[in-house]
C-alpha cells in the first residue's frame, strides 16, 4: 500500500476525479487503475454510491507507477515493494529529524553556554601530563 503522507501536502488530497478523468490525466486506461487498486498500489476514495474518486496525489502516484513500469521495467510486485520502501524511508527520515531536534534540545539544556556546531575536545588531546611524556 502506498503511503498517502508521502505523496501529498495539504491541498491535493481532495478526491474529485472520476476514474475516466484520472486515467486520462495519468495517461493510462481506466482498467489499469482498477488493476492497481486490486494489487494494493492505489486506494481511491469512495463516494456514498461507492464510485471511485481520485485526487491530484492519486494522479501523481499513478504517473510514478507508470514511470516505474514503463520506463524502468519494474513489475507491479516490484512497484509495490518500492512504494513500501519509500514509505519506510520517509518515516525513518521523519524520525531522524525528530531525534536530531531532541538531541539539540537536550544539548542546549546540558550545556547552556555552548554554541551549536562547537565540538567538545577532550583535555587529553590538548595537554600532555608529565607522567605521559616520553624521553
Amino acid at each position: 500500500m502506498a503511503d498517502r503522507t508521502e505523496r501529498h501536502g495539504d491541498g491535493d488530497d481532495r478526491a474529485v476525479y472520476i476514474i475516466s478523468v484520472a486515467a486520462e490525466l495519468a495517461g493510462v486506461h481506466p482498467q489499469t487503475l482498477r488493476i492497481y487498486e486490486r494489487k494494493g498500489l492505489l486506494r481511491p476514495k469512495r463516494t456514498q454510491g461507492n464510485t471511485r474518486r481520485y485526487s491530484d496525489a492519486d494522479v501523481e502516484l499513478l504517473r510514478a507507477i507508470q514511470s516505474l513500469t514503463q520506463d524502468e521495467g519494474v513489475n507491479l510486485a516490484g512497484v509495490k515493494r518500492i512504494m513500501e520502501l519509500r514509505a519506510q524511508m520517509n518515516e525513518m527520515r521523519r524520525r531522524v529529524e525528530e531525534l536530531q531536534e531532541q538531541l539539540a534540545h537536550r544539548r542546549a539544556i546540558a550545556m547552556p553556554g555552548r554554541r551549536a556546531g562547537e565540538e567538545i575536545i577532550p583535555l587529553r588531546t590538548l595537554v600532555r601530563f608529565p607522567w605521559e611524556e616520553r624521553a
